[in-house]
């Protein structure tokens, strides 16, 4: 028996709600009994950190395994119109030989439906052939579907994919099992309305007027002095370097506030180096880099660990720009060209800012600016390197179509409060009784109260306005997360299931 699957792929990547379909093969080359052909949507977040080293048994580090079922649907293939727990059942149907042709299609929903437990399937995992198993996670988040993450090979990963499986009713037969991936990059939340200002950041700098005076100023050694200094001269002493105000920039880093940018878009970045006092000479742009770094925070349980990546997005040396004029007035704003970055937007392998149970991500903007006083000729200036860093919240580009904001808004659905405007809610975990660590998690008392029912998570989208609204009809840009390096350690393989 050969089974396979085959996905419609209309776009490079999937969003929330759209509608993924495909159809599942099966070849049967002599008569067979199944139970059900049963086909799944799901995603998985899935980490894995090395605990605490213990003192009593320091050559032994356990690892720590956290996995979450973001999303589940079931669809039952065959047999047509059976019940969704048939899955389970002990019917038996018998499929002649020939190949059979099934198709199926799910709405990828708004929200994650965390699952409250895991099968011993999905806690299981095999890391060089040595079995792992996931404590049921207790720590649940309600918010919208993360997109599809790697690069943290066998440490972290969001994936998501259908599987179809056969179900045969002898224990000793194995179950046929296919499976088709596929990318997941999630709409945006509703933007904010821009405020007033801007959001930025500062640095300022004071450069030395006369150099030369400097080293004439300096106290001279013993090999140094001159004659008259032997017969009891008084040697030179210090003087200023300058009469007046030494010269003194601002550098600035601007930014929309909020401070947004967006997948496979432009930075809408503003520098500016303003004049602070009176100054002689030149001032030159020698050096300008922008850099976008991540932190991702992975989490397994009591175990946490922050991982960073950066993109660069423009860097440039020996510039030798002229900023300004030594007769303008103080105060002066000189913006340095946005034709240095204009056109060189944000990567497509950069994920969205997100958050889900055991993973998030945030972002930084670092803008590192080079400015030369006094000489454009490399070793002649003065150069001082000024790093800006802006916190920044990045969207995927995919605007909410504009019924959905509506009904989430107005009417009924605005008085359920979906998880998809409230970015930071949570829900409540059930009481469990904590053991003192040294990692900084409260001890439970030696009375503890009594279990704490587990919250009904928010409405998602489902219970706010239903499936009526059509997939995303608009702008998607292009999101490829980086490939896992062969060789790189990962997760075990989902066909061992």
């Amino acid at each position: 028996m050969i089974v396979s699957i085959s996905l419609e792929h209309p776009h490079t990547h999937y969003t929330n709600l759209d509608v993924i379909q495909g159809r599942v093969f099966l070849r049967i080359p002599n008569p067979t009994n199944i139970s059900s052909i049963v086909v799944k949507l799901e995603g998985e977040a899935k980490t894995r950190l090395l605990a605490a080293i213990r003192p009593d048994r320091p050559e032994r580090q356990k690892p720590v395994l956290e996995v979450h079922k973001l999303l589940y649907k079931t669809q039952v293939l065959w047999p047509a119109n059976a019940p969704q727990d048939i899955a389970t059942s002990k019917a038996t149907y018998t499929l002649n030989a020939g190949q059979y042709e099934y198709p199926f299609h799910f709405k990828i929903p708004l929200n994650n439906s965390c699952q409250i437990s895991n099968s011993l399937s999905t806690n299981v995992s095999f890391t060089n052939i040595v079995p792992e198993m996931a404590k049921t996670p207790t720590h649940h988040v309600k918010q919208t579907l993360p997109p599809s993450l790697n690069g943290f090979p066998g440490e972290a990963e969001i994936r998501y994919f259908v599987k179809v499986t056969v179900n045969r009713p002898q224990f000793f037969k194995e179950n046929p099992r296919a499976f088709a991936n596929f990318t997941m990059l999630p709409i945006e939340p509703p933007r904010p309305p821009q405020a007033d200002g801007e959001a930025y950041a500062r640095r300022q700098h004071q450069f030395l007027e006369d150099t030369a005076s400097i080293s004439a100023g300096k106290k001279k050694s013993l090999f140094d002095r001159s004659d008259s200094d032997r017969k009891g001269a008084v040697p030179n002493m210090p003087t200023s370097p300058t009469s007046g105000t030494p010269p003194r920039v601002t550098l600035d880093a601007r930014l929309p506030n909020p401070a947004i940018v967006t997948c496979n878009q432009d930075v809408p970045l503003r520098v500016l180096v303003k004049n602070m006092s009176e100054r002689k000479k030149n001032l030159y742009l020698q050096m300008l880099q922008i850099e976008l770094i991540g932190y991702t925070k992975v989490r397994a349980h009591e175990v946490e660990r922050t991982e960073s990546n950066s993109w660069i997005l423009a860097s440039m040396s020996n510039m030798a720009i002229p900023l300004g004029s030594p007769t303008d007035p103080i105060g002066t704003e000189v913006p340095i060209n946005p034709e240095y970055w204009q056109g060189k937007s944000i990567p497509n392998t950069v994920a969205p800012s997100f958050q889900t149970c055991n993973l998030s991500r945030h972002y930084e903007l670092e803008v590192r600016v080079g400015i030369g006083y006094g000489s454009y000729e490399h070793g002649r200036d003065q150069l001082i390197v000024l790093p800006l860093r802006l916190p920044v919240k990045v969207y995927s580009g995919i605007a909410p179509p504009k019924a959905l904001l509506e009904a989430t808004l107005t009417g009924d659905a605005g008085k359920l409060k979906p998880a998809y405007l409230e970015p930071n809610a949570q829900v409540q975990p059930p009481y469990t009784p904590h053991t003192p660590t040294g990692s900084g998690f409260a001890s439970a008392s030696a009375s503890p109260p009594a279990q704490v029912p587990y919250d009904d998570a928010p409405p998602s989208y489902e219970d706010a306005i239903g499936q009526d609204l059509p997939p995303i009809n608009g702008y998607r840009g292009s999101y490829q997360p980086p490939p896992v390096p062969e060789g790189a350690p990962r997760f075990s393989d989902e066909k061992r299931r």
